[in-house]
């Protein structure tokens, strides 16, 4: 997310999940519907009766108490006591668990545990739930590599990878044996049980480069997770020898290896920690660390699923969208999907001298059967000092969303809400990915743009707004102001190349038009030309100031002059 004015925004820590998982909410209504249908349940009589039996009472025979009696037993012995005990304990929400234990009969168990998976598949409807098949997969693996004495799932190392999947990196030290401490543990060389630490670049709800420390002590395989980075000195309680730096110094220092056991935070080192490395961590901090991850990943944003769902019309919150098409492949269309909104139609809290907001953004995209193809979900904060709100609000922040999409018809349906305040607003558009094909010249959107800018070969291909090696921000309605550069961006297709120069020969002329009048005819530099291949990437930013307000129209030519092909894009834009 970026704002103009220079204001950065910074992503919420609590939100949204791993690549790949915080976008896998079904909404509310299915939970809604098997409320309802248990309610009813209960109120109702049972099957098709003859009324004018009613006055008679029927005998129970003491094979059907037995079967009633077995039905009641079966939570705790059953199938269903194995699914809700073995199967799912770790993304089970509280919540859940106290629905399905009151629940009654096998048929409402089997509607709760289908709806169960459906909310967290990430394509609604699809018979083929990704969700599903990847955690029993990890289940599978959990049970193959980290069974100890115990099944591979009831271990923390079984639990964490089925909760989060594999780490980012692993450091594994499987023998233990000599180890040299880093500063962030203090130092020096000492005597370790086998462990291993694994490290997630990002999870979602707990932060960034998560570091969790897994100990054998008993040297059978049981690798605990630990609270504390100096749990692995197998020397820790061994009077003078595996000493840190600090304590090697002598006691002239203040420092002693007993010293260690009375530190705040619970660990008994004496590191400099720095980063994400546990040792870094206060008491409670790190208390809380261990509170979280053992937590079950919400189902997030029903309430937007439920606005795209019920399809709501009001538009409390008000914001632009706009969607643009770049080649990838023959068959993949690059679909940037960019959403503004409006600082001031947002509410913010004065927080110690920061002004303190927070926007979700919930879209979907389905194909015209309606098959959901791709969901995505964001929780962003937006922060601001205090003294420089006044000119923050008269911007617009600005996400965006780049999704592959294979050529076709699709819907995109757009939900934000502002968090203070509870607003909402929808929108839905009609969206087609073009063909690009490779018979004949053609080109992506032409993006007029309000930034454009080279990025590091290290962000090349990620990240918002980034298409190849340039930033590209695209300007949602195409409204500029005169202090601002408009920026020009297209690349152009299938190129026809000289069989002997093995280079395309093109022409690329600039246009820009007001009321009819050309008021700008320029060619493109010679020496750009020369880089073009088979594909050639159009990028130019031009002044403002010299211009009147009004609206305008920018056209870009382009000639193949080996085929004598010709296409001639326009957009248009507003100058304030």
């Amino acid at each position: 997310m970026n704002h103009d004015g220079g204001v950065v925004l910074q992503r919420d820590a609590y939100n949204s999940r791993r690549r790949n998982i915080a976008r896998w909410a079904l909404g509310i209504f299915a939970a809604v519907a098997l409320t309802i249908g248990i309610a009813t349940m209960h109120a109702s009589p049972a099957g098709d009766q003859d009324n004018s039996d009613q006055s008679a009472p029927k005998k129970v025979s003491k094979e059907e108490k037995k079967r009633q009696k077995a039905l009641r037993e079966e939570m705790s012995g059953g199938a269903y006591k194995k699914w809700l005990t073995e199967d799912v304990p770790y993304i089970i929400t509280d919540e859940e668990r106290t629905t399905f234990k009151k629940l009654a009969t096998d048929d409402e168990r089997e509607a709760f545990i289908e709806n169960f998976w459906e909310r967290r598949n990430p394509n609604p409807g699809s018979p083929e739930n990704e969700f599903k098949e990847e955690y029993y997969r990890r289940i599978a693996y959990a049970n193959e590599h980290y069974a100890s004495g115990f099944p591979g799932w009831k271990t923390d190392r079984g639990r964490i990878y089925i909760m989060y999947g594999p780490a980012d990196e692993i450091d594994a030290h499987p023998s233990g044996g000599n180890y040299e401490r880093p500063m962030s543990e203090g130092g020096g060389e000492t005597t370790t049980y086998p462990f291993e630490d694994w490290r997630y670049r990002y999870i979602d709800g707990i932060g960034n480069n998560v570091i969790l420390e897994f100990v054998d002590p008993t040297m059978t395989g049981e690798y605990r997770l630990t609270m504390d980075p100096g749990e692995k000195d197998a020397l820790l309680h061994v009077p003078g020898v595996g000493l840190t730096l600090a304590e090697q110094n002598g006691t002239a220092q203040g420092v002693s290896k007993q010293d260690r056991f009375q530190n705040s935070n619970g660990a008994s080192s004496l590191g400099q920690g720095s980063g994400g490395d546990p040792n870094n961590l206060d008491e409670f901090s790190r208390l809380d660390l261990f509170s979280k991850i053992f937590q079950p990943p919400a189902v997030k944003f029903k309430d937007l699923k439920a606005v795209v769902t019920s399809k709501l019309s009001a538009n409390l919150l008000p914001f632009d969208a706009r969607t643009d098409f770049i080649r990838v492949t023959d068959e993949t269309v690059l679909t940037p999907i960019t959403v503004q909104v409006s600082n001031s139609d947002l509410q913010f809290q004065n927080k110690d001298g920061v002004m303190h907001g927070v926007l979700d953004i919930f879209g979907e995209i389905t194909s015209l059967s309606g098959h959901i193809v791709n969901t995505f979900e964001k929780s962003l904060v937006l922060d601001v000092p205090e003294h420089e709100f006044q000119t923050y609000q008269s911007h617009k922040s600005i996400y965006q969303e780049a999704i592959p999409l294979k050529p076709g018809r699709y819907k995109l349906s757009l939900v934000m809400k502002d968090d203070l305040n509870g607003h909402m607003g929808s929108e839905e558009l009609g969206i087609i990915v073009p063909a690009f094909g490779e018979e004949k010249l053609t080109h992506s959107s032409l993006i007029l743009a309000d930034q454009i800018l080279p990025i590091p070969t290290s962000q090349v291909g990620s990240g918002p707004f980034v298409i190849g090696g340039t930033k590209v921000r695209p300007s949602v309605n195409n409204t500029f102001t005169r202090d601002q550069r408009l920026g020009i961006y297209m690349q152009v297709y299938n190129l026809t190349v000289d069989d002997k120069t093995h280079k395309p020969s093109l022409d690329v002329r600039y246009e820009v038009e007001k009321d009819g009048k050309a008021l700008l005819d320029q060619s493109e530099d010679t020496a750009n030309l020369k880089k073009a291949s088979q594909q050639f990437t159009v990028i130019k930013t031009m002044g403002l100031r010299g211009l009147a307000p009004g609206k305008y129209t920018v056209q870009i030519k382009i000639t193949d002059n080996l085929t004598k092909q010709t296409i001639s894009p326009t957009a248009s834009f507003e100058l304030q």
